[in-house]
């Protein structure tokens, strides 16, 4: 069965991505407000918390940084040597990842104080674009909503992402995580 994380704080579009996936017979796997709005609209979704077997803790900072989510997104799954460690540590690979950055560029815009500035450096959201990313010849990487579509266009026509899209997508992750980073710098 593929299998999708998602982590977003722009859900636009995201329960109709989540429904088609769930329709072609994907797992979810999902951190806590993606996980809640999935789940209210009827599909099936399973809680990080679940997989890792520890809750979000220390205010929201860890959620995702754990190897049973960053093994999944970086276990390279035509290796039998990397298949044998995951398996041996129950960790589950991911086909696709699905994440959006904190809103921090309109968080400061706003007139935010320093300590809410530093609460909306996200942290887990990076690492996991840039794991998912660096994998990109086994997981896809979406990190924008008007990608959806055409992802699920090709998945439903071909049964699979080509390695060609899922490379155009993993360039596109990473200037999305350099874009964010610029605007954490300045």
């Amino acid at each position: 069965m593929p299998r999708a994380l998602l982590s977003v704080t722009d859900k636009s579009g995201l329960v109709e991505l989540a429904s088609a996936l769930a329709d072609l017979g994907w797992e979810l796997v999902s951190t806590g407000g993606t996980a809640a709005l999935i789940r209210s609209q009827g599909v099936p979704v399973q809680e990080v918390a679940e997989v890792t077997g520890f809750p979000e803790m220390l205010d929201g900072r860890v959620k995702t940084l754990h190897p049973k989510i960053h093994g999944g997104l970086l276990g390279i799954t035509s290796s039998e040597e990397h298949l044998k460690q995951m398996e041996a540590a129950g960790i589950v690979p991911f086909d696709l990842a699905v994440v959006n950055l904190y809103a921090f560029e309109a968080t400061v815009r706003n007139g935010c104080g320093w300590d809410e500035a530093i609460e909306n450096i996200d942290i887990g959201g990076p690492t996991m674009v840039r794991a998912a990313a660096k994998n990109h010849a086994s997981v896809s990487v979406l990190v924008d909503p008007s990608d959806y579509d055409g992802f699920l266009a090709e998945l439903r026509e071909k049964g699979s992402i080509s390695l060609a899209t899922r490379r155009r997508l993993a360039a596109k992750a990473y200037r999305h995580t350099a874009v964010y980073d610029s605007m954490v710098s300045r």
